[in-house]
C-alpha cells in the first residue's frame, strides 16, 4: 500500500498499472453536467470580492506589509479522487486507500461543483496552503472547475481520459476570460499551479500568451509539480534568475537519490528551476537558502531543506537538515510538498518578480 500511495501522488502510471492493474478502464463516458457561471463568487474558490482561505496570512508573518500589485490565476491540484471525505491530502498516510480504489473506479469522471465536501477539502489544503502563499503580492482568483477525477491520469482509455481533461480545461478557459473581461484592466497576471492545476496551466500558456499580445502582461508562471516539457512553449523562456519576468517555473521535488523510474527516465526533456536559487543551474542550494519550509499552516522552519537539480534526469533532489515530521520522512516522492517545501522562498520570490516586472514596465528592458 505504500508503494501505491507513492504511485498515485507521484501519477506513475506504470507503477499503478502494475499494482492496481486495468481498473479504471471504464467506457462510460465523463459526466460533463451544468457549466459553472463564473459571473456567480460560488464558483470562486478564491475572489479578491469574498473573503476566502486564499486570505489567509500565517501566524509568523503577522506584521507583513502586503500589496496587491499583480494578480495571480492560481489552479488547484488533483483533489477529486472519488466521492467521500478524505482525510488529508497532506498526510496520504492516514487515508484509507482500499476504500479509495473501489470509489475511484466507481466515481464519475469529472467533480460536481455542487460537492460540499469536495469544494470543502479544496479551500481547507491546497487553496489554503498554496494560493495563500501569492496574497503578499497579488490578488488571488482561484476558479473552481469540473476537475478530472485522478484516474484520468492512469486509465489506459487515454480517449476518455482526455475528455475528462478537456472538460476541466473547458472551465478554466472560460474562467480565465471571465477574469479577462470583467477584472484584469490591463493588470500585470501571474499564471500558477499545482499538479493537475499546472497540466492545465501549460494549455493555457499556450492559448492565451504564447506568441499573443497578452505575454506582456505576464510577469511569471509558476507551473509546479507537473512536467512541462523544455519546447512546450515557443516564446516565453524559462526563468533562469530570481528576477526575470515573463517566464516559466517548474519544479517536481524527490527525496535526495530517490525517484521513480518513470521520471528519471525523461533524460531532463523538462523543465527545472531550484526553488532555492531561482536558477537552472545544478550546484546544490545549501539550507542557508531556505528561507522557511511550511510545517502546518502557522509554522515555518528555514533552514530545514537543501535542493539541487540533479544533473542527468533534471529532478529537484531535496534533503533535510535536522529532523521533520514523520510525514515528510516517510515519503521519497515530495509530490503533495513541493509547495509547502519552499513556501517562503516562493512568497518572496513572487515579491521580487513583481517589483521587477514593474521597474521594466516604468523604464524598459
Amino acid at each position: 500500500m505504500a508503494a501505491l500511495m507513492q504511485a498515485l501522488y507521484a501519477q506513475d502510471d506504470s507503477m499503478i498499472r502494475r499494482l492496481i492493474g486495468r481498473r479504471f478502464d471504464s467506457t462510460a463516458p465523463p459526466n460533463k453536467g451544468p457549466a459553472p457561471d463564473y459571473s456567480n463568487l460560488y464558483y470562486w474558490a478564491a475572489s479578491p470580492y469574498k473573503h476566502d482561505p486564499a486570505d489567509s496570512l500565517p501566524a509568523f508573518l503577522s506584521g507583513e506589509r502586503r500589496d496587491s500589485l499583480a494578480d495571480v490565476f492560481y489552479i488547484h491540484p488533483t483533489t477529486f479522487i472519488g466521492p467521500g471525505d478524505q482525510t488529508s491530502f497532506l498526510d496520504p498516510s492516514s487515508m484509507d486507500w482500499g476504500r479509495i480504489l473501489a470509489e475511484m473506479a466507481a466515481a464519475p469522471w469529472n467533480a460536481d461543483l455542487d460537492d460540499s465536501v469536495l469544494n470543502r477539502r479544496t479551500d481547507q489544503q491546497p487553496v489554503l496552503y498554496q494560493a495563500s502563499v501569492f496574497n503578499g503580492s497579488c490578488r488571488v482568483f482561484a476558479p473552481r472547475y469540473r476537475q478530472a477525477d485522478l484516474k484520468a491520469f492512469v486509465s489506459s482509455n487515454q480517449a476518455l481520459a482526455q475528455q475528462a481533461f478537456d472538460v476541466a480545461y473547458g472551465d478554466l478557459r472560460n474562467a480565465f476570460q471571465y477574469y479577462l473581461d470583467h477584472d484584469n484592466h490591463g493588470r500585470p497576471i501571474i499564471i500558477a499551479g499545482h499538479s493537475q492545476g499546472s497540466l492545465h496551466a501549460i494549455r493555457l500558456l499556450q492559448e492565451f500568451f504564447d506568441g499573443k499580445p497578452l505575454r506582456k502582461q505576464l510577469v511569471a508562471a509558476y507551473v509546479i509539480g507537473y512536467p512541462v516539457d523544455t519546447n512546450a512553449l515557443r516564446t516565453i523562456p524559462v526563468c533562469t534568475s530570481p528576477t526575470t519576468t515573463g517566464c516559466v517555473i517548474s519544479w517536481r521535488s524527490y527525496a535526495k537519490g530517490d525517484a521513480p523510474p518513470s521520471a528519471r527516465a525523461a533524460k531532463g526533456r523538462f523543465i527545472c528551476v531550484n526553488p532555492l536559487t531561482w536558477t537552472t543551474g545544478t550546484d546544490w542550494a545549501p539550507p542557508e537558502k531556505d528561507r522557511g519550509t511550511m510545517l502546518t499552516f502557522n509554522q515555518s522552519r528555514p533552514g530545514l531543506v537543501s535542493a539541487g537539480i540533479e544533473p542527468e534526469s533534471k529532478l529537484l533532489w531535496v534533503s533535510y537538515v535536522g529532523d521533520v515530521p514523520g510525514r515528510f520522512k516517510k515519503m521519497a516522492n515530495l509530490h503533495i510538498f513541493d509547495y509547502n517545501l519552499f513556501w517562503m522562498n516562493i512568497r518572496e520570490n513572487v515579491a521580487e518578480r513583481v517589483a521587477a516586472f514593474g521597474r521594466v514596465a516604468a523604464f524598459g528592458p
